[in-house]
């Protein structure tokens, strides 16, 4: 008699990277530059940094923020805080100070791994000035740049410091705390900007990550052999979940890039033999026009996955016939569907690929409710947004269904196509950006009197920011004062990229401004 072995899938990160080592063993699972791990060595760095949050207080349930870019520390710190059972917090590396420390203040965090010097910036400093009054146990100073370190105190500490801390943990210790975490226990909490201009964390549990995470890596055709060039940012779903996650539970080798530049990417590609390149479609329009870009090799590539914003046909056509991918996909998502929602699957037309989102996966319902509003029902649904009930409720009903904001239409084969927004949100290189969080921010800056701030074209960035600004009577502004002001209040990305001063808003009946009515203007 031939008994079948049944194996249940992993429901914590912890579980699963005990299965990745299992199976894979010493086959490639990071490779960052000079830095290379097989699954093996993945595990033990996760223990040793573990090892040091726990000697440094952290307990099962905390919360442990990263503010750092694409490397090995950001896997490593990031598994390593699910390891002792805390939720992670990813931050947007764009953020200035203050709204970093807005998140870390609100989520209540015990430790900070953040990026020494990077990119002439020095994050510590900056949010040390920006709120001297936050109060973190333990800060980890990540060397993006090797040589980075900083004088150490009792709650500022280099990367180097894990190790030491961790030997002072019995191992035992360690691995019980591993075994403590539970499928509901909460994975991340990944921040996402409300209308009302306040940041919402949507809570996700650690089964709902995998689940979902399967469910793309089975669209996407990820498989133990592919090597994966993780430009999409850690702090991002697409980074975080679609990118390390998804290499976790597939065996599929993590390449992360601190920053996208074309020639970088293109040179990591031949180097590194690439095979999955996912990305906003910029990216690609970037590669495929580069004027050198034959001098690379790109045979590799295989797999592409694209989204959060217009895709042409056309770019999928050259795609597909000049980039040689054999896989290219799109999908939709949003972090209170644990970042993700439908896909088109491998085997779709160009047409299907550019025009639609796919239809739903990891268990999802899809229907069109009032108005063609999207909504999504499923285990996998966020369990609700951080110390909000009120928000929750108003985005999750009775019934289950999350109420995304978006609307669209489906076909006959029950593909998603998003056509507008309820809510104002556009997309800036792949990031949401909410009018009324940079309204605001315009707000504050003395003599304007209002603001309306949408998304226009742009063949680079999908979509940039124009701020329609009415002064007050009888003050001059010009477009470099507002873009300075809000340089110092937002993150890059949120800044408009254009300027216009109107003597009055077009407002409704009801006392709303008309925001379609300015779209149509552009």
């Amino acid at each position: 008699m031939v008994r079948t072995t049944v194996t249940t899938p992993a429901h914590t990160t912890p579980t699963a990277l005990h299965e990745a080592a299992r199976t894979f063993g010493d086959a490639p699972a990071l490779a960052d530059g000079p830095v290379r791990l097989d699954w093996n060595q993945l595990l033990a760095a996760v223990r040793e940094a573990a090892g040091g949050l726990i000697a440094r207080g952290v307990r099962h349930g905390d919360r442990v923020a990263i503010w750092s870019p694409n490397t090995h520390h950001w896997v490593i710190a990031a598994l390593a805080a699910h390891y002792c059972g805390a939720a992670l917090v990813p931050l947007n590396t764009r953020y200035v100070a203050a709204e970093a420390a807005e998140v870390l203040e609100r989520v209540d965090a015990r430790a900070l791994f953040v990026a020494g010097t990077f990119l002439n910036r020095e994050r510590l400093t900056e949010l040390l000035s920006a709120a001297p009054d936050l109060r973190i146990d333990t800060t980890i100073v990540v060397p993006v740049e090797p040589e980075t370190s900083v004088t150490e105190t009792d709650s500022i500490l280099n990367w180097s410091r894990l190790a030491e801390l961790s030997s002072e943990v019995p191992p035992e210790e360690i691995e019980v705390r591993a075994k403590s975490v539970g499928p509901e226990d909460i994975s991340d909490i990944l921040f996402t900007s409300g209308t009302t201009g306040r940041s919402k964390g949507t809570l996700v549990a650690h089964r709902q990550a995998l689940a979902v995470v399967r469910a793309w890596a089975e669209c996407t055709t990820l498989r133990r052999d592919d090597r994966y060039l993780i430009a999409s940012p850690f702090f991002h779903n697409f980074g975080y979940k679609a990118g390390m996650l998804a290499c976790l539970v597939t065996g599929a080798a993590m390449i992360p890039q601190a920053v996208f530049d074309v020639p970088v990417t293109m040179r990591l590609v031949a180097a590194e033999r690439v095979t999955v390149l996912p990305g906003p479609p910029t990216i690609y329009q970037m590669i495929l026009d580069y004027p050198d870009r034959a001098a690379f090799d790109l045979s590799t590539l295989r797999v592409a996955v694209t989204g959060a914003a217009t895709v042409p046909v056309v770019l999928v056509e050259r795609m597909r016939a000049e980039l040689e991918f054999a896989v290219v996909v799109t999908g939709y998502g949003l972090s209170e569907a644990a970042g993700f929602g439908t896909m088109c699957r491998a085997d779709d037309d160009a047409v299907t690929i550019a025009t639609t989102c796919g239809r739903p996966i990891a268990d999802f319902e899809l229907r069109l409710g009032e108005a063609g509003e999207v909504l999504l029902r499923g285990p996998n649904v966020m369990l609700g947004y951080l110390d909000d009930p009120v928000g929750t409720a108003e985005t999750i009903d009775t019934d289950g269904w999350l109420h995304t904001g978006d609307i669209g239409v489906l076909d006959e084969r029950g593909y998603l196509r998003i056509t507008d927004r309820l809510k104002d949100m556009y997309i800036c290189g792949g990031f949401n950006v909410y009018p009324a969080e940079v309204e605001q921010a315009l707000a504050r800056l003395d003599g304007v009197a209002e603001s309306a701030v949408i998304g226009v074209p742009d063949t680079r960035m999908g979509e940039v920011g124009k701020a329609y600004v009415v002064p007050k009577p009888g003050v001059e502004l010009t477009e470099e004062q507002v873009r300075t002001h809000a340089t110092a209040l937002l993150a890059k990305f949120k800044v408009p990229r254009f300027v216009e001063f109107r003597a009055a808003l077009p407002y409704s009946a009801a006392g709303k401004v008309l925001k379609r009515q300015l779209r149509e203007e552009n």
